[in-house]
């Protein structure tokens, strides 16, 4: 379905060409003055410097040639050469309908037979997820689901972080911790023990107690590079007892995604991909590609057309070792036998821009993946205090995630406690939904790489630009339903047919009217730019169409039956796009507030 703007631009165009203008020049935009028009366009001022003619004169002769065109209430040419347009209440009407009628908005499904992986989560596994684990996580799902919106078949890849030097740290400090264990024994032979050998708290607290040691203690720090490289090696001891970290630290780390409502298709990670890692190398070096620098082997990524220094991509250590951009490399060979996908987005911290413009020119270069293949990295930026600093607990460490969720949910719970209308166990499940929809609305409504403060009061708001402001909306949108549902003589019949939105006849209800007339447009935009925040702007702009709309509307104490049924038919496609844009924004709607 064409969106609205396209429309327009359709009527420009055929009138312009009517005008003997060229049609390049037919371009509209959503009005910067709404006090004077709702859409406008420019184009007879670039038009004028092509046909040397003054751009009032230009701008008159299409308008007269739209004076015809029942898609415009209004169509004027303005000093010194602008276009100002405001649609046919009809016109709007009846386009909103066709949205309403489609179950995607009117979504054209851009991605329709194609196939797109989103890389995003980056968990390390054998630690608990912190907030530097949120952006990835829900700026990550966000994407995910806007490109199946958009009608791709998409997949969300977790790529966990399992086969690096904090591998080789957890399982030095075990072999001192439990030297017994067979393990750590050469000549075992027999089967490993079912049970694992520590408990995830165990693991949380080795894994950084090593860690530390590792900056202190030199020995321990070289016993756990040479660790990490047997356990690449696939030695078979060290292979099970890492298999027991994975078997250990997953169910929670799956456990504290669910929360966030964060789901995987794939739970993947390095380790799977080390089997593509030989014949990679191989292929490297049978196309010349790979060369030896200062020990390490590289291949080169520089182009003539860079205008900065792009280094060459570390490929292997001195000791033979595998990198990140080794196992990227695999991974994106893996995911090309596997899925033969056409589009790939990976969504890490902003830091890791340089890796991934290597990672994805030796990619292309190598032929590990397509020419036309679409590789996308977005980079996001950090979570930061009221300090301009990243965020830290109190005492000044890295805070859990969990400990954060729990933090804006406790905020949440007690802000509603006192309502009188929520039972105990239900002001629990709301908090739960609102808080949710508070962090990720927080989150979600900034660029992804711009930083950003991190304020519970002002997430938790239930005024201005918060998740909780939009739930709000939202559950006064339902009560309205509702209770109109109940009211009406025939029920459900009544509302049922409540189903055709009017001509708008007021300005305010006219605002929401065009508001929600660009749905389709800022959905597919939102996926093609990678931009949640926009879904963010756009839901924040339907909320305050509505609440003008509502405080300047009797709509159930309509009298004239038939306009109250079209107020019901607006609100009914208000919260539909206003469920489908949260939905898409990993969030749900409260019930009651």
């Amino acid at each position: 379905m064409k969106t609205i703007i396209e429309l327009i631009n359709e009527k420009l165009t055929a009138a312009f060409e009517e005008a003997g203008i060229p049609a390049e020049f037919a371009k509209a935009t959503v009005s910067n003055r709404p006090d004077l028009c709702e859409y406008q366009c420019n184009g007879a001022m670039a038009a004028a410097k092509t046909l040397h003619t003054a751009p009032l004169g230009i701008a008159e002769k299409a308008v007269a040639a739209l004076s015809e065109d029942e898609t415009f209430a209004e169509a004027a040419a303005v000093r010194p050469g602008f276009i100002n347009l405001k649609l046919s209440p009809e016109a709007l009407a009846a386009y909103l309908n066709l949205i309403a009628a489609d179950d995607k908005l009117g979504v054209s499904g851009m991605g329709k037979g194609k196939t797109a992986i989103i890389d995003y989560g980056g968990a390390n596994v054998a630690k608990p997820l912190h907030i530097g684990h949120l952006r990835s996580a829900i700026i990550g799902e966000s994407i995910k689901r806007m490109y199946g919106f958009n009608g791709y078949d998409v997949i969300g890849d977790v790529h966990l972080g399992d086969w690096g030097l904090q591998m080789g740290l957890i399982i030095e400090a075990t072999r001192d911790a439990q030297p017994d264990l067979p393990y750590f024994d050469e000549n075992y032979t027999g089967e490993y023990p079912e049970e694992a050998p520590f408990t995830i708290s165990d693991l949380e607290r080795i894994y950084p107690a090593a860690s530390a040691r590792s900056k202190v203690d030199p020995d321990f720090a070289a016993r756990a590079h040479a660790a990490t490289l047997k356990l690449q090696q696939k030695d078979p001891g060290y292979y099970a007892l890492f298999k027991q970290i994975m078997r250990v630290s997953l169910p929670d780390l799956k456990k504290n995604y669910d929360r966030l409502n964060v789901h995987f298709e794939l739970w993947k990670g390095e380790s799977d991909v080390q089997e593509y890692i030989p014949d990679m190398i191989q292929s490297f070096k049978d196309q010349g590609l790979l060369y030896e620098s200062e020990g390490a082997m590289v291949i080169d990524v520089a182009e003539p057309t860079d205008t900065k220094e792009l280094p060459p991509c570390l490929i292997l250590k001195s000791d033979g070792a595998a990198l990140y951009a080794t196992t990227d490399l695999a991974t994106l060979l893996e995911r090309e036998q596997l899925y033969a996908p056409d589009e790939m987005v990976y969504l890490t911290d902003k830091r890791q821009d340089m890796h991934f413009k290597q990672v994805f020119r030796v990619a292309k270069k190598a032929g590990i993946v397509p020419e036309d293949v679409k590789l996308q990295f977005l980079g996001f930026g950090t979570m930061n205090g009221e300090d301009g600093k990243p965020f830290k607990t109190r005492s000044g460490g890295v805070m859990r995630l969990e400990s954060l969720i729990e933090e804006i949910y406790d905020a949440v719970y007690q802000r509603i406690q006192g309502n009188e209308e929520l039972s105990e166990e239900e002001a629990k499940q709301e908090a739960e939904v609102i808080s949710l929809a508070a962090l990720k609305y927080g989150d979600l409504s900034n660029q992804a790489s711009k930083d950003y403060v991190f304020n519970v009061e002002k997430f938790i708001s239930f005024e201005g630009n918060t998740g909780p402001y939009i739930l709000y909306c939202i559950v006064r949108i339902k009560s309205i339903l509702r209770k109109y549902a109940e009211s009406a003589a025939d029920g459900d019949a009544a509302f049922d047919a409540a189903s055709v939105v009017p001509a708008a006849g007021s300005a305010a209800e006219k605002a929401l009217q065009l508001a929600l007339a660009r749905v389709n447009e800022v959905l597919e935009g939102a996926c093609r730019d990678l931009a949640p925040h926009r879904l963010c702007q756009y839901i924040y702009e339907i909320a305050n169409a509505f609440s003008s709309f509502y405080h300047e509307t009797r709509i159930l104490a309509e009298p004239d039956e038939e306009k109250r049924a079209g107020y019901i038919a607006l609100l009914k496609l208000t919260l539909k796009v206003l469920l489908t844009c949260i939905d898409l924004l990993g969030f749900e709607a409260a019930d009651r507030m």
